[in-house]
């Protein structure tokens, strides 16, 4: 039977790969002569929501395909933005446009494009986004869900776990490999659990609020002649990333007081408070409901922009900084920083 279109798309974050995936793909090839596949949440640092790469998702998805299907199947990256859900949209359509073009082999007629995704899945959201496109919904595959399989998978369980998805017909064999080897073989694994283990003490010294807690903290946005002000974190969460200077907000300070003491008790910077109060651009808020794993987060920052200079001022590490350097926006990778916080610094600069 001649398939129905030229190409479908699936969009999803694969953390980990599973059966229910899977029956999406297989649907996709079936109906479309070419499967793209866009692997979300790209281009970060790994963390407990997100522990694998695009790399290695690829290479749990290849894995579970025949020679013959993987031949039809395209995979590339797609990067999140959280703060501008137009742009994310436009990645997309920039990216299967750009498949389109390359992959379409009668150019001369319009190429036949469907969406394709689970119809009943909180997720699924974006399959209404797209209406130049057609849409198909796959219902969920025996209500598999990626974040229970994750969060057991990082425990000592790991193993029965992973034979109870299997033996269930909800992991694909060849993914109870993947996940096994990886857990036995990759620093990461362990890494991860450490990180997990943090966030686990940390919710659970806050078990015993009456309401769920939603923590407030600052971050300093400091850009001089083309340069950010970063931290490397020195513990977790995030031990080893870079990150904005800023923290919690303590009980008796104002959200800009605070900002000022974080980015002096991080970096020693000797720019007086006067000074940087007059070069504040901007101020905005980030409340992403996953933006942080220790729980509900909402951040506030401030973009200060000193006046060009051919000399930086010096900063060093200190309280909560292993170090402290100005880095050229340039150079800023998104895998490289903590959190969030290449989104902030990308929406402040006007990047986004």
């Amino acid at each position: 039977m001649q398939p129905g279109f030229d190409f479908a798309v699936f969009i999803g974050r694969f953390q980990p790969f599973h059966s229910g995936h899977l029956k999406v793909i297989q649907s996709g090839l079936q109906q479309a002569d070419k499967l793209i596949v866009l692997i979300g949440s790209s281009w970060q640092a790994r963390n407990p929501r997100n522990p694998w790469t695009h790399l290695e998702r690829e290479q749990m998805i290849r894995g579970c395909l025949s020679e013959q299907e993987n031949q039809r199947l395209i995979c590339l990256p797609l990067m999140d933005v959280p703060y501008n859900d137009e742009l994310w949209v436009r990645n997309v359509q920039t990216t299967v446009s750009g498949i389109v073009t390359a992959h379409h082999t009668t150019p001369h007629k319009a190429a036949r494009i469907a969406l394709i995704g689970h119809k009943k899945d909180q997720t699924g959201f974006y399959l209404n986004l797209f209406p130049h496109w057609k849409s198909i919904g796959v219902d969920n595959y025996r209500e598999i869900s990626a974040t229970p399989l994750r969060e057991q998978y990082f425990t000592e369980q790991r193993d029965a776990v992973l034979e109870a998805y299997c033996s269930g017909g909800k992991l694909p064999q060849s993914m109870f490999r993947w996940l096994t080897d990886f857990a036995r073989e990759a620093p990461a694994y362990q890494q991860i659990c450490e990180e997990i283990a943090f966030v686990n003490r940390y919710r659970k010294a806050w078990q015993a609020a009456p309401y769920a807690p939603t923590f407030v903290t600052v971050d300093a946005v400091l850009v001089q002649s083309g340069h950010i002000l970063l931290v490397e974190r020195k513990a977790s969460p995030g031990k080893g990333l870079w990150a904005l200077p800023g923290g919690f907000v303590d009980q008796q300070e104002r959200l800009l007081d605070a900002c000022l003491r974080e980015l002096r008790e991080e970096t020693r910077l000797k720019v007086p408070a006067p000074v940087l109060k007059g070069s504040i651009r901007r101020q905005s808020v980030y409340d992403d409901p996953f933006r942080s794993s220790r729980g509900r987060t909402i951040t506030h920052a401030f973009y200060i922009e000193l006046e060009p200079s051919n000399s930086l001022p010096k900063v060093r590490g200190s309280d909560d900084a292993k170090q402290a350097r100005w880095v050229p926006l340039g150079d800023i990778q998104p895998q490289d920083l903590f959190e969030d916080h290449y989104f902030i610094i990308q929406d402040m600069i006007g990047v986004i």
